[in-house]
């Protein structure tokens, strides 16, 4: 009887950090000493045993190979358990048992499972009374009530932390949660005072490599009594395969590990999967600073405790998932009203974009639409511009990138920290693109550590350290964002979708406006085309030149109006600006000169100016006055015969104020909405206004937009008023 293939060879081949990840965990060659271990076939007959069994069990002489269950004088309901074992194999495997034994005044909790076609039974020292351990259970138990209450996940995380701790009396408790990468964070603790705080702290993927991931999932709960002790190795047969110890309790661990935790002044340790849908979701790790060990019924209890975690955990993700579903179709509909109801694609998301950024999970936003740029979030406006820049080869409607390798070579570094993109192509013929951005994780988490704390290591060097730890995962963090998750992205899909169909309807309604511009403008330009040819008639036939010559100049103006207002919409619409450069102008006497200008060409309106003598503002004049001009035309010709329009001009700190109000009927509900689109016809019927287009409204708001102002309309009785904000400082307004 020799020591078994694989513990020789885990002695001849240390493990290093460059072949840790390579390690076969699972069969150690070796167990834990504060217990012992038997093998037996499906014949009952021992095959492999733990070297300290003979010790730890009493024996009187080593044990023979392939010595009967009853020949090894093992307690009556150890044999049985073992049958009862061997009865219950499916396919190889049988499901862990455990009962109380005694050996030599000892008490032992026997674990017997069976795995691969044998029967596993392990001896683990008890250091507790079954009275302690009945009353932990009870403590168990109110603790998985109390866990049952929690409302969201990180209350959960920290109630069980807080109850375990208090089960286990472990030092240190902490919850680790995994993100999609497979790194690690801790997002809940308990600890005693003396201890340093590790909330917060990342960790790479790297700290737990496949193989022990497997066997977190397949064994959710793990403990190592002593970081001092010394293995223990399997003997058995020569030559045979080892011992695949993957559902052992006293299976001994790797040196890595526990030279990381001795690193950390951890002398005891525990921990307990979280696992949901097969998949390794987090974990609940606990630490002590002196040797500990917590009896196999407590772990059990804390065992199911984490069962009840990960089923909690399970439906509040899903709550959560479906609240922020709810929330993000809510931001959707507002969206597509903001959309639907405004003629500026730029402006409506802009407006929306707050809500739009929570629902992404972006911590900034660029919009871009028919050559215009807007922002949301502290983006630099250099990134922002080497974000557009990046999509103008893009050739699918969603565009995603997690790091900075995902960039065009061309903008890898313009895009700074913003290397995570989202970009969704709503509207391919105007070149919008809704894009998404979120920082480098680097940029976002730091060290909690004290960094001029002296942290001992072992021979391995400070890599097996917390702070290594966190070295290592900015090192795999550097230039990429947190990855855009699953849910993230269907939201973002669905809201696609949405602007799409958005766009969709936008181009309809240009299409029917573009035709209607047509049919507009072969009719309101036939009235003053045929008065000019007549007055030019009247001119060759000897008739008045004054009267022909008013007749002509009164027609062109018209036509140039028309065409002017036409084109003015077709610089909008092609995401030109209207506003030229701005200068420090007093509006007073642009005010007057257009009060006597209305009363020169209308002579019975009466019109009210009430303006300081001086009023400064940046703005582009022609432009302004071509607003206020468009206002009092729409109160002269909508508003009471013979009732006066008033204008009147405020300045404060808060900026200017310009208000035009006429006496008139209140603006219909669903017709206030629809105010500043174009092709409105209001005043089709209105024999004061037969030449409207319904573009002036349009064409002012465009101009207040890009003169960082406003332009609202309210009414109070019997007054309709349109009101104009500039603020105090020049505006660039929308790019």
């Amino acid at each position: 009887m020799t020591i078994s293939d694989f513990s020789i060879r885990t002695v001849d081949v240390p493990v290093t950090l460059e072949n840790c990840a390579d390690e076969p965990i699972h069969i150690p060659g070796s167990i834990q000493p504060h217990g012992a271990l038997l093998v037996f076939n499906n014949a009952a007959q021992l095959v492999s045993w733990s070297a300290n069994a003979a010790a730890i069990l009493r024996w009187q002489a080593p044990p023979v190979l392939l010595a009967s269950s009853d020949e090894l004088g093992l307690d009556a309901d150890v044999v049985e358990k073992i049958q009862e074992c061997l009865d219950d194999l499916d396919g190889g495997e049988a499901p862990a048992s455990m009962l109380e034994t005694m050996v030599g005044g000892q008490e032992f909790d026997c674990i017997v499972h069976g795995h691969e076609g044998l029967i596993i039974v392990e001896y683990e020292c008890r250091e507790r009374e079954a009275a302690s351990v009945a009353t932990f259970a009870l403590k168990a138990h109110t603790a998985i009530e109390r866990l049952k209450r929690q409302k969201s996940v990180a209350a959960l995380l920290q109630s069980a932390v807080d109850q375990i701790r208090q089960i286990t009396g472990f030092d240190r408790v902490m919850a680790y949660r995994f993100r999609q990468d497979d790194s690690g964070e801790v997002v809940a603790e308990a600890r005693i005072d003396t201890l340093d705080p590790y909330l917060g702290r990342r960790y790479p993927a790297s700290d737990i490599p496949a193989q022990a991931r497997r066997l977190y999932i397949i064994n959710t709960l793990r403990m190592i009594g002593d970081m001092g002790y010394t293995p223990v190795p399997m003997t058995g047969r020569a030559g045979a395969a080892p011992l695949d110890m993957s559902y052992c309790v006293l299976r001994s661990v790797s040196p890595i590990h526990v030279e990381y935790l001795r690193n950390m002044g951890v002398q005891a340790s525990m921990s307990i999967s979280i696992v949901i849908n097969n998949k390794l979701w987090g974990m609940i790790a606990c630490h002590h600073m002196a040797p500990r060990r917590v009896p196999y019924a407590i772990r059990m209890a804390a065992d199911v405790m984490a069962q009840v975690l990960a089923a909690s955990v399970q439906s509040l993700e899903a709550r959560e998932r479906a609240a922020t579903t709810e929330r993000a179709a809510e931001v959707r509909t507002r969206v597509m009203q903001s959309l639907l109801h405004s003629d500026d694609v730029a402006a409506a998301l802009t407006a929306c974009a707050a809500e739009i950024a929570a629902s992404l999970g972006a911590g900034a936003l660029v919009i871009m639409y028919g050559g215009r740029v807007a922002t949301h979030g502290p983006v630099p406006a250099d990134v922002a511009a080497a974000a557009v820049e990046s999509m103008q080869a893009a050739d699918t409607d969603v565009v995603e990138r997690a790091a900075r390798r995902d960039w065009p070579p061309a903008q890898q570094q313009a895009c700074g920290k913003w290397v995570g993109l989202l970009g969704l192509r709503y509207d391919a013929a105007a070149n919008g693109w809704l894009l998404a951005l979120r920082e480098e994780q680097v940029e976002l988490v730091r060290w909690g550590g004290k960094p001029d704390k002296v942290i001992a290591h072992g021979p391995l060097g400070p890599r097996l350290t917390p702070r290594g730890s966190f070295a290592e995962w900015r090192e795999t963090v550097v230039d990429q964002a947190e990855p855009w998750e699953p849910t993230r992205l269907a939201i973002a899909r669905q809201l696609l979708v949405e602007m799409h169909r958005a766009s969709i309807t936008r181009h309809e309604q240009n299409d029917r406006a573009r035709a209607q511009l047509f049919a507009i403008l072969g009719h309101d330009l036939r009235n003053p085309l045929q008065s000019i040819s007549m007055a030019a008639t009247v001119l060759e036939l000897g008739g008045s030149q004054e009267t022909a010559g008013r007749r002509i100049k009164a027609s062109s103006g018209r036509m140039e109006r028309l065409i002017s207002q036409v084109l003015d919409m077709s610089m909008i619409n092609g995401g030109m600006r209207l506003r030229g450069p701005v200068a420090a102008v007093d509006l007073a006497p642009i005010l007057t000169d257009l009060a006597d200008e209305f009363r020169t060409a209308k002579p019975n309106i009466v019109l009210n100016l009430d303006s300081p003598a001086q009023v400064l503002a940046p703005v582009d004049a022609d432009r302004l006055a071509q607003v206020v001009s468009n206002l009092i035309s729409n109160a002269y010709h909508h508003g009471k015969i013979g009732e006066a329009v008033d204008v009147r001009l405020l300045q404060d700190a808060g900026g200017v104020t310009l208000d035009v109000r006429n006496v008139g009927d209140e603006i219909p509900e669903d017709t206030a909405r629809t105010l500043y689109n174009p092709f409105k016809r209001l005043s089709a019927n209105n024999v004061r206004n037969k030449g409207g287009m319904g573009l002036g409204l349009y064409i002012a708001r465009q101009i207040m937009i890009e003169h960082g102002g406003t332009i609202e309309y309210s009414y109070e009785a019997p007054h309709v008023r349109f009101t104009l904000r500039l603020p105090a400082a020049p505006d660039a307004g929308p790019a």
